[in-house]
């Protein structure tokens, strides 16, 4: 895609400006029960070598079955990132040695995979910019086990536990252009993925993987040749090692070397990245039809009847918040994020005013939450608290300020917000003469500021700061504002 270069995403090298390249390849695990050839458990954290089916341990005659499941799971996603859906798939082998791969080769898909052609669109926080990734394909792949180096001096485990569950291969073309819209790219996706329920997106168990093929080139020329990070686990690590490996590519083309194609891997105790080994082409692995499955094959119906059963996605969700709440775009962005925090707010907002409830979920409860580093989830104030507070603001029983001091409290000790007012007196003071008293006392106390606040009306403020104290916070804001201003003649 040769659009026009935006200067803020190049990198200033010694000879001049470069341009990063990136395009990704996810590995999704499929949320699933079984394994996707075998009935083994998929279940996170069992003893070593306690979920292997005959099938995932290689066993002589043992036989793949496909599950149904994965494949419904793997359509779904299709269709989520508005992509096509292949009605005829093949499962090819793809060889190659490694420990931890029993059958000496891993069941994949090549030339025809499950999911064609889609895309994904981006908001980057950074720029501000929202960009569209093109997905070139999706397909079903058995994962491999782990291999274990560190528990013996001198051998290595083999843990079989994870080895044929079902992964998902989301390839993007070479769209993204800077380490903050890798970042924002597999945010999205993570989302999209978890809204669909088709995979956790749970990084720290290895449930989503990212290998990053990054090269650098001077803006407007053709693509430079590209390295490819392996299984990057992190979507800060990700942002970083598009960064070192970027630097790394222009520092040896700006000293007149040529990059290697090549498997890297990043390390991010030393933030570099290393040589892992040359990078294999499609005819080094192989590939050729699986004997032992038929072609993958469903119909329309089938597809169609699970496009009508999606749940509502990130961006139907965020333009639906926009129209029904006239919410920004950076609010409605922030609230859809994830589908639990949507789903709290929309119970906070509705029949209630969106802007006020958008503000009060964000800010107050999302900045309150992350100071303790707790997610909606943990939220120990419910959306019908919340929605309380909002009410009891919206027909001026208690003020902003006291608002806040509500929270706290529910925050910290529960309790429904209405019996909390009445039985601490939380309430604000309406009775304009009861805020005029207040008022008539702290003019007759002063009477210097009272010919400055003439003469300098923005003194006003002061007036009406030692009014909220006199009144504990509670003195209406509207109400003080417009005794003030006729008390001390102030237009």
């Amino acid at each position: 895609m040769n659009a026009p270069v935006n200067p803020k995403k190049l990198i200033k090298g010694a000879t001049g400006d470069w341009e990063i390249v990136v395009g990704m390849e996810i590995h999704a695990q499929v949320t699933s029960q079984a394994k996707l050839f075998s009935g083994a458990s998929t279940a996170f954290g069992g003893d070593p070598n306690s979920h292997v089916s005959l099938v995932d341990a290689a066993m002589p005659g043992m036989l793949p079955v496909i599950n149904e499941e994965c494949v419904r799971q793997a359509i779904r996603t299709g269709l989520g990132l508005k992509a096509e859906i292949n009605l005829r798939s093949t499962f090819d082998r793809k060889n190659y040695f490694y420990p931890d791969l029993p059958q000496g080769y891993q069941i994949s898909q090549y030339k025809s995979p499950i999911v064609g052609e889609g895309e994904v669109i981006v908001d980057v926080p950074e720029t501000g910019e929202t960009i569209t990734v093109r997905i070139e394909r999706l397909h079903l792949e058995q994962d491999a086990g782990k291999s274990i180096h560190d528990l013996h001096p001198t051998m290595s485990f083999v843990d079989l536990n994870r080895s044929g569950v079902a992964l998902m291969e989301i390839v993007s073309k070479p769209d993204l252009r800077s380490a903050d819209e890798a970042r924002a790219y597999v945010t999205k996706l993570r989302t999209i993925l978890r809204y669909l329920g088709t995979c956790d997106g749970d990084m720290d168990k290895g449930n989503l993987r990212a290998d990053v093929n990054v090269s650098v080139r001077r803006p407007g020329e053709e693509f430079g040749t590209r390295c490819e990070i392996k299984n990057v686990n992190s979507i800060r690590f990700i942002g970083q090692a598009i960064e070192v490996e970027a630097r790394r590519q222009i520092a040896i083309l700006e000293d007149g070397g040529k990059i290697d194609q090549e498997t890297r891997l990043y390390d991010p105790g030393k933030g570099e990245t290393r040589s892992m080994r040359s990078k294999e082409e499609a005819h080094d692995y192989r590939y050729f039809p699986d004997p032992d499955l038929l072609p993958l094959e469903f119909d329309q119906a089938y597809v169609d009847d699970l496009a009508q059963h999606l749940p509502e996605l990130p961006d139907e969700k965020k333009a639906r918040f926009m129209a029904d709440y006239g919410l920004p775009s950076y609010d409605a962005g922030v609230l859809v994020a994830e589908r639990a925090s949507a789903d709290f707010y929309e119970e906070v907002a509705r029949g209630r005013d969106g802007k006020a409830a958008a503000n009060w979920v964000i800010n107050e409860l999302f900045g309150r939450l992350n100071k303790e580093g707790k997610d909606i989830t943990e939220s120990p104030v419910s959306a019908a608290q919340l929605g309380a507070i909002i009410e009891l603001i919206g027909e001026n029983v208690i003020s902003g300020k006291i608002a806040k001091d509500l929270f706290e409290i529910v925050f910290t000790e529960g309790g429904d917000p209405r019996e909390i007012v009445e039985k601490r007196g939380m309430k604000q003071v309406t009775d304009m003469g009861a805020i005029e008293k207040a008022v008539d006392e702290i003019i007759a106390a002063n009477p210097d500021k009272v010919e400055q606040a003439k003469a300098k009306p923005t003194l006003l403020g002061w007036f009406v700061g030692q009014t909220m104290k006199a009144t504990g916070g509670k003195a209406n804001p509207q109400a003080l504002n417009e005794i003030l201003k006729a008390k001390l003649g102030i237009e």
